[in-house]
């Protein structure tokens, strides 16, 4: 999947403008590589858009550990959108990186994400 494909389907599945989408999918992924291990963030990093990579590295080796409601406080922080629309933002630019990797690496995302993500993936198809 192209850079553009990406923003455009996290903006259609958050229902957000072009700008929206594309600010929401940096701040979802660098809030991402803070969540997962740096080698997982690797992993990805590698199967993404080579403009969406630079967010996926992790600011340290060791995944930190946060649930849903702290992973969209962190995006809405560095949006300036509420946590609420942050939150579905979320959603949005998983869903879209499900569709943009392989299945194999998308599952090894949410194994170290947890059940709570999966589960939210799951209710947004």
């Amino acid at each position: 999947m192209q850079n553009e494909e990406f923003i455009n389907a996290v903006g259609r599945r958050a229902g957000l403008p072009r700008d929206e989408a594309e600010a929401l999918t940096h701040a979802t992924l660098r809030v991402l590589a803070e969540r997962i291990s740096g080698g997982e963030a690797e992993d990805l990093k590698a199967q993404m858009p080579k403009e969406l990579q630079p967010d996926l590295i992790p600011p340290q080796e060791e995944a930190q550990r946060f649930g849903a409601d702290e992973f969209a406080r962190r995006v809405a922080r560095r949006t300036g959108i509420s946590e609420a629309d942050a939150g579905a933002g979320v959603i949005a630019v998983l869903a879209t990186i499900r569709d943009a990797v392989d299945p194999g690496e998308f599952d090894d995302v949410l194994a170290q994400l947890g059940r709570e993500f999966a589960e939210l993936v799951d209710a947004a198809t």
